[in-house]
């Protein structure tokens, strides 16, 4: 059994949970919406004999608290918790993976700290300055839509206008067998709260520079869900990072949330990718 070796960082305005299994070179994998630390339990598990991977629960998650629990929080801060908690761990260029948020936050730190990152596959972030003008007002009016519506009904309503956003199957109807249950527990409850009403927010008001993706020295890779439909905005922003990177998007099994729905077939196609040549 893999041991696992968990740990507190402060940062500015937080302080961090964080866990580290396995050997090999770093590979931090930044988790989608409510995800903490456990969310990719299945993957890690098929990840551990070649690398040394840390997951953390973001700030305002689970058990991540932040200091001042109103004030919410911004991309850039998120990025730059990123880079504290790599800097802690080691003085070589990490391997990121990033989903969906956590692929917003690669970016940033791919941009903000230079040689931080090796490689960085970026899987379907949600990041609208990516997109045309149009469609970045579209998409940021959806997701403070989806705020509103949080308010108003609560989190079920909530999570079915997500899904259908993202292009989400909610049921996981074509997931492996054997998974990890997922219990809808009050801690993930409330990680659904807080990424709603403050991620959400910090998703819209971005600053992520984007004409800057092409020079940072990190390979990134731009990835997308085989089963993501190819209308939703999700896999819109990462064909828009491909385009801007010259690159095309690399197909993973399953759909926005492959990482957990096809943990074994996932893990796969992610070493092959972290180990590609430039």
């Amino acid at each position: 059994m893999t041991t696992t070796t968990t740990g507190r960082l402060a940062v500015p305005g937080a302080t961090l949970h964080y866990e580290v299994r396995g050997r090999g070179p770093v590979l931090l994998i930044s988790q989608s919406g409510e995800g903490d630390a456990g969310r990719s339990a299945d993957l890690v598990g098929r990840l551990t004999d070649d690398y040394t991977v840390v997951t953390y629960d973001r700030r305002g998650l689970s058990r991540s608290t932040l200091d001042d629990p109103a004030r919410g929080v911004r991309m850039a801060e998120h990025g730059d918790d990123v880079h504290r908690l790599l800097a802690a761990l080691t003085d070589e260029p990490a391997l990121m993976l990033g989903c969906s948020l956590g692929a917003v936050i690669g970016l940033h730190v791919a941009v903000r700290h230079p040689g931080q990152l090796g490689v960085l596959v970026a899987h379907e972030p949600v990041a609208p300055r990516l997109l045309p003008a149009a469609g970045r007002a579209h998409h940021e009016a959806e997701l403070a839509e989806i705020q509103r519506l949080y308010r108003r009904e609560g989190l079920a309503p909530a999570l079915k206008a997500i899904a259908g956003v993202l292009g989400i199957d909610p049921a996981g109807s074509q997931a492996e067998p054997g998974l990890t249950p997922q219990p809808m527990t009050p801690s993930r409850i409330a990680n659904f709260g807080f990424f709603i009403e403050h991620d959400f927010t910090a998703v819209i008001d971005d600053d992520l520079p984007v004409t800057e993706l092409a020079g940072t020295p990190t390979r990134i890779v731009p990835a997308v869900g085989r089963t993501t439909p190819r209308t939703v905005f999700d896999y819109r922003c990462a064909q828009e990072l491909a385009g801007l990177l010259g690159t095309e998007p690399v197909e993973f099994p399953g759909g926005h949330n492959g990482n957990t729905t096809h943990p074994r077939a996932y893990a796969d196609q992610l070493r092959g990718q972290l180990a590609a040549a430039p």
